[in-house]
């Protein structure tokens, strides 16, 4: 979970694409990642919880990143199936997340320290 998160952030958008189940990978192309990846910066990951069974690994996250001018989340809680030695991403749940607007002057919300506007504005 952590290296996907990773992944968007640097926009490896092949590394993405390969971490997803061979029964979804096709559903999916290393542009329209990108086109995700490239209009947002994100900044934090929280990781709430952590889950399995026989079958799937659960991971329930929160993936924070500014979009303009505005703070929002991507809440969900992923289902991951091992194939060979590796586990890969399947599908998710997504939750319902309100965004917030960041104003100029309001501390950053990647937590450097910064106004906004020195930093991600």
């Amino acid at each position: 979970m952590r290296s996907r998160f990773s992944a968007y952030c640097t926009q490896e958008g092949q590394y993405i694409l390969d971490t997803y189940a061979s029964q979804t990978r096709s559903d999916h192309t290393v542009e329209d990642i990108l086109v995700f990846a490239k209009q947002v910066s994100f900044i934090n990951l929280d990781v709430i919880d952590t889950d399995e069974n026989t079958e799937y690994q659960y991971v329930e996250f929160k993936a924070y990143y500014i979009e303009g001018t505005q703070l929002s989340a991507l809440h969900e809680r992923s289902r991951f199936i091992k194939e060979g030695d590796q586990w890969l991403y399947l599908d998710g749940e997504l939750y319902p997340t309100e965004s917030k607007k960041v104003s100029r002057n309001d501390p950053c919300p990647c937590l450097s320290g910064k106004k906004f506007k020195k930093c991600h504005g």
